[in-house]
C-alpha cells in the first residue's frame, strides 16, 4: 500500500509520501512516489502516486517527455491548475487503457494521483487525480487531500489542519499523521519523503527525506507519544473515581461533543 498527504495552508503547501511498494509478502521495494516539476520563477508541480507501480512510472515518464518534446498540452504549457490537472487526468487514463490491452489477466492498472502546485501570478492549488480521469479539489474546511492508506492518518489532520496554520507546524502534523499510519500498517513505511513549499516561492521547494532511523523522526515519534500519554492521563475523572463519590451512583448518559 501507499500513504501520501498533501497540505495547503495560507503560507504554502507541505506535501508527505511513503516509499514502501508491495507486489506480495515476500517482494517489498522502495521507490519514490513525489516528483517535482519546476520552473523557477514561473510554476512549480509536485505529483503524489499511489496504484499501479507501471501506471504511476509510465504517467510521470510520459509528462516528462512531452516537455522535452514541446508537445501540448504540458506542464509548461498549461494556463493554471485545472488544465494541469485535466492533463494529467487524460495521461492516466490512456496509460491505464494500453496497459489493459497488453495484459491478459486480471491486473488492476489503477493509479491515484496528487497534483499540487502553483503557477505565477495565481494560488496555490491542490487536486485528487482519480483512475477514471475525473479529480477533486481540496475542501475549505479540511485543506488537505490524502490517498492510499488513508485512515490512520486522517484524524490528526482533521483536528489540526486549518488555512491559517502555520508551515512548519502543519510540516510536523503531516509527518505525525505518516508515523500514525506506518506505526498501523506494516505495508507503509520509511523513507519518508516531505516537500515545503512557500507561497509565492516558484522554486522547487525544501525537500526532506527520513530513512528509518533518522533521528529528528524518531524524536518526533517519542514526543508525540509522551503528549499522547499526558493528555491521557490529564483526561477528566469519571465520577466514581472520586473517592468522595459512591460507587453504587446510578449511571448516567453522556452526550459527546462533536469536535
Amino acid at each position: 500500500m501507499t500513504y501520501c498527504l498533501a497540505i495547503n495552508v495560507n503560507e504554502g503547501l507541505v506535501l508527505c509520501s511513503d516509499s514502501r511498494t508491495n507486489a506480495g509478502t515476500d517482494n517489498v521495494s522502495v521507490y519514490s512516489k513525489m516528483h517535482n516539476f519546476v520552473w523557477p520563477g514561473n510554476r512549480m508541480f509536485v505529483l503524489l502516486s499511489a496504484g499501479n507501480l507501471a501506471t504511476t512510472q509510465a504517467v510521470v515518464k510520459k509528462i516528462n517527455s512531452d516537455i522535452a518534446a514541446a508537445l501540448t498540452p504540458n506542464l509548461l504549457s498549461v494556463c493554471n491548475m485545472q488544465e494541469a490537472a485535466d492533463y494529467l487526468g487524460m495521461i492516466s487514463t490512456q496509460v491505464q487503457k494500453l496497459h489493459s490491452t497488453r495484459d491478459t489477466g486480471t491486473t488492476n492498472f489503477e493509479a491515484t494521483f496528487i497534483l499540487a502546485g502553483q503557477l505565477v501570478g495565481q494560488a496555490p492549488e491542490m487536486f485528487m487525480v482519480y483512475p477514471q480521469g475525473n479529480y477533486i479539489h481540496e475542501s475549505r474546511e479540511h485543506p488537505f487531500l490524502q490517498i492510499g492508506e488513508i485512515k490512520y492518518g486522517k484524524p490528526i489532520l482533521d483536528r489540526v489542519i486549518k488555512r491559517d496554520v502555520a508551515l512548519a507546524p502543519a510540516a510536523r502534523c503531516a509527518l505525525v499523521s505518516m508515523n500514525s499510519t506506518i506505526r498501523s500498517n506494516l505495508t507503509v513505511g520509511p523513507p519518508v519523503e516531505m516537500l515545503i513549499y512557500e507561497r509565492d516561492s516558484l522554486t522547487a521547494g525544501r525537500r526532506i527525506y527520513f530513512s528509518e532511523d533518522d533521528p529528528f523522526a524518531r524524536q518526533l515519534s517519542e514526543r508525540w507519544n509522551e503528549g499522547l500519554m499526558n493528555a491521557l492521563q490529564n483526561l477528566p475523572r469519571f465520577d466514581w473515581e472520586s473517592p468522595e463519590k459512591s460507587s453504587m451512583e446510578p449511571s448516567r448518559v453522556v452526550n459527546f461533543p462533536s469536535g
